[in-house]
């Protein structure tokens, strides 16, 4: 049985360029297609978060305006509601042992932009995870986290690596617009990855070797299955 660790952001919101806030989180569709076809393949899943606090779902998420589909909103509520327990402790990043597991997992939402892309004990966990070859399978805004993953001497551990991440004209057309703070997909570029991008709200995964990244939430079931896929390898 495969061990994965699914990291969430514990933020709630997002300050936008304007210096308002943005009420954010993790995206459901997200956490949830990854953490049912990870589990349904057999796996077992572990989720972390900064200080152990409770992942905040983004509202809009859960909006069926937003959505596009009711019935998927409902769904998403329904599941959410059966692993409550794990989200009400998930396990602080700080005390995770990453050689525990085989997989990390890091799906979005604009809450891994407010928290993950800064938290030094994430970044570590990216290093030596990526250092042993442990699959790491960060998507949508999820590959925010990686711009943790900064050595002692001011190296990005993914520099030079293929990815892909929620583009710069998905998030100006459909996410946070022009009051966005910060572009993932071009600050992940600066930082020396080789960003990748297919259509726009399509599904699109990137693999690297041991990194397996996905573009938008409708990646979300295609990033599952290339993890599962890896890990079966």
């Amino acid at each position: 049985m495969s061990s994965i660790l699914m990291v969430v952001s514990a933020a709630d919101s997002l300050e936008l360029a304007d210096g308002t806030q943005h009420p954010t989180g993790v995206w459901a569709e997200e956490l949830v297609v990854a953490h049912q076809a990870l589990k349904t393949s057999g796996a077992e899943i572990t989720i972390a978060s900064p200080g152990g606090k409770k992942p905040t779902v983004d509202p809009g998420s859960l909006n069926p305006d937003i959505v596009g589909d009711a019935e998927k909103v409902q769904e998403f509520k329904q599941y959410l509601a059966d692993i409550e327990g794990e989200l009400e402790a998930p396990e602080s990043l700080d005390s995770v042992n990453v050689a525990d597991f085989d997989a990390v997992v890091l799906p979005g939402g604009h809450g891994p932009m407010a928290d993950l892309a800064t938290d030094a004990d994430l970044g570590a966990l990216l290093i030596q995870a990526n250092d042993s070859g442990t699959i790491i399978a960060p998507f949508c805004h999820g590959p925010a986290g990686l711009l943790s993953a900064t050595a002692p001497d001011g190296s990005f551990a993914f520099a030079g690596r293929r990815l892909t991440v929620f583009t710069d004209e998905e998030e100006l057309t459909g996410g946070t617009g022009e009051n966005t703070p910060w572009l993932v997909a071009t600050t992940l570029a600066e930082r020396g990855a080789v960003v990748k991008s297919g259509p726009a709200w399509g599904s699109y995964v990137v693999r690297d070797r041991n990194l397996i990244s996905g573009q938008n939430p409708q990646s979300s079931e295609a990033v599952a299955a290339a993890v599962v896929a890896a890990l079966a390898e």
